[in-house]
């Protein structure tokens, strides 16, 4: 049986990591596995700052990789919608390569701070329910931790450069 193959980003916030996502979920009729999807409808309420974030993040992530696995395993491919943006946040699509002995992209979205605070921008105007998260503090906070992929971790990387 042909195992599906494990799709996943890196990027800055607003970089159009989620934009892609879809469009690839769609373009190849895979499984898309959205963690702002999945986070608003088990946790509506509780996350309100950066930390909440992080907290309930970090519960979402365990409950759903024996299911991805799963999934790729039967030969459907899963575009995950989470960020991998540090070489820690990574290890989690790592393990979920290794368990389900799937071949695996990584897509970097290289994007500038301006052109990521200007997609930024526009999101809160489109979507208002984002504006007290998609701010420029919260993108200053994210961003100082933000690691681009390196070539020693083992990813197939496809970078693309946004504009």
């Amino acid at each position: 049986m042909k195992h599906g193959t494990l799709i996943f980003f890196c990027g800055k916030m607003g970089a159009g990591k989620s934009t892609l996502a879809k469009q690839i979920a769609e373009e190849i009729n895979g499984i898309l596995f959205s963690e702002d999807d999945w986070l608003a409808a088990l946790y509506p309420t509780e996350i309100k700052t950066f930390d909440d974030y992080i907290k309930y993040s970090s519960r979402l992530k365990p409950l759903l990789s024996s299911l991805i696995c799963e999934i790729l395993k039967l030969g459907n491919s899963v575009v995950m919608d989470f960020p991998g943006n540090t070489r820690n946040l990574r290890k989690y699509f790592k393990s979920i390569i290794h368990n389900s002995g799937v071949d695996h992209k990584l897509i970097y979205l290289k994007a500038t701070d301006e052109v990521c605070l200007t997609r930024l921008a526009r999101r809160r105007i489109e979507s208002p329910e984002r504006a007290h998260f998609d701010t420029e503090a919260v993108f200053h906070r994210v961003t100082g931790f933000f690691q681009e992929p390196r070539e020693d971790e083992g990813f197939e990387v496809e970078i693309i450069p946004q504009r």
